[in-house]
């Protein structure tokens, strides 16, 4: 018989929008949680219309909302905020990222919240955290990429800081908010009481930057922008090769970067003194990129992949998503999971981002539509449906 799912009867109300906190809620629904998102009855998540959409549905909130009840309710509202109450008083987890202060003036803020449940582990997400002199402002995950290092990291030398063209903070914020969720109800199994967690998307991704303050503080020394390369190790770059495609290498171990020269033909240069150490060869990335970029540019990225996994070097193909979805080694590991939608039939996404061998993760449905399981929810809160429908007459919900 099947194992309970990991995080089977966790019950989990989300108050968030776009990105860093529904992320994490999604990667805790994954995992068997009830996760019940709680929407403005008028102005749904915004990611609900980020994006592209097909035939009017927006595509990006069938991922982001996955695994989900979806349920409107007016918090500023007295009537929406007992809703709230009535939601967490058998609830684990609470995940919001109002701006700081707002739960608190609707009379909804972490110690109301513990007077009706002290188990609730309630994660508090914000841009720049919960106190200082920026805990006011409005944070997006724009302004953490630029505030933590990774812009100032990030691009040509010569070229202007770089953001990445995806969610880079909130994701890794998402996966900071569920490592604490985890955290935190461990701890409440062992002490019986919940706490609050205090997440700044500003600190998750700069802890992902490695030891630049160290260095810093150290040294003096600042992490410059170097493309695609390291300087840590050369070569470590990417490659076109010669149907335009492209390929990276990194030679991160000594023996990989002598197989490598050996491979483009240019084992002369294990010779030189300064091949036998990481920053050695960082110094001298020059001359290594081309004879590397040489070689791979006379041949195709088949051809190219190829000779290298013969010689036992390391080397990736630059993939797009076609690419991805044709790989034999994504298909292995089930990275690519097709979702049956209401609205959009059968839908391909990513899976769980991890495989574990009792209770796996899955994916049992995409974002559901708007306030879909309204009605639902509130009965299981007690609510008769002639009280669901006074509270829709009044805009509640």
């Amino acid at each position: 018989m099947p194992q309970p799912a990991a995080l089977d009867g966790v019950k989990v109300v989300e108050l968030a929008t776009l990105f860093a906190g529904p992320l994490a809620t999604a990667f805790l629904g994954d995992f068997g949680a009830d996760v019940v998102k709680v929407e403005h009855p008028t102005k749904p998540d915004p990611s609900r219309g980020h994006g592209p959409a097909k035939d009017g549905v927006g595509l990006w909130w069938k991922v982001l909302g996955r695994n989900k009840r979806t349920i409107t309710a007016n918090l500023s509202d007295p009537a929406g905020a007992e809703v709230l109450r009535r939601l967490v008083a058998d609830a684990d987890v609470l995940v919001e990222n109002f701006r700081p202060g707002t739960l608190e003036r609707w009379g909804i803020g972490p110690a109301e919240l513990h007077a009706v449940n002290p188990r609730l582990v309630i994660a508090r997400i914000s841009g720049f955290g919960q106190v200082g002199p920026y805990a006011r402002r409005p944070g997006f995950g724009t302004l953490a990429e630029a505030m933590s290092g990774f812009a100032a990291a990030t691009g040509e030398p010569d070229g202007p800081p770089t953001l990445p063209p995806f969610g880079l903070a909130d994701s890794v914020t998402a996966l900071a908010t569920a490592y604490a969720v985890m955290l935190a109800l461990r701890s409440r199994d062992a002490t019986g009481v919940g706490q609050v967690i205090d997440l700044a998307i500003i600190e998750p991704i700069m802890a992902m930057l490695g030891p630049q303050i160290t260095w810093y503080d150290q040294l003096g020394y600042l992490q410059p922008r170097l493309g695609n390369r390291s300087n840590n190790n050369a070569p470590r770059n990417t490659y076109r090769c010669a149907d335009g495609r492209w390929v990276a290498i990194s030679t991160s171990a000594q023996s990989i970067a002598e197989r490598v020269m050996r491979l483009v033909g240019r084992p002369e240069l294990l010779d030189e003194p300064w091949f036998a150490t990481g920053s050695g060869r960082a110094a001298h990335a020059d001359v290594l990129d081309a004879a590397v970029s040489a070689w791979v540019a006379a041949r195709n990225r088949d051809e190219v992949v190829a000779a290298f996994e013969q010689a036992e070097a390391a080397v990736a193909p630059v993939y797009d998503v076609r690419d991805i979805l044709a790989d034999p080694q994504y298909a292995a590991l089930g990275t690519v999971v097709t979702v049956p939608d209401d609205d959009l039939g059968p839908v391909r996404m990513q899976n769980v981002p991890f495989r574990m061998s009792a209770t796996p993760g899955r994916i049992r449905h995409t974002g559901r539509r708007h306030g879909q399981d309204t009605d639902a929810v509130l009965a299981e809160l007690g609510y008769t449906a002639d009280e669901i429908a006074a509270l829709r007459a009044r805009g509640v919900v």
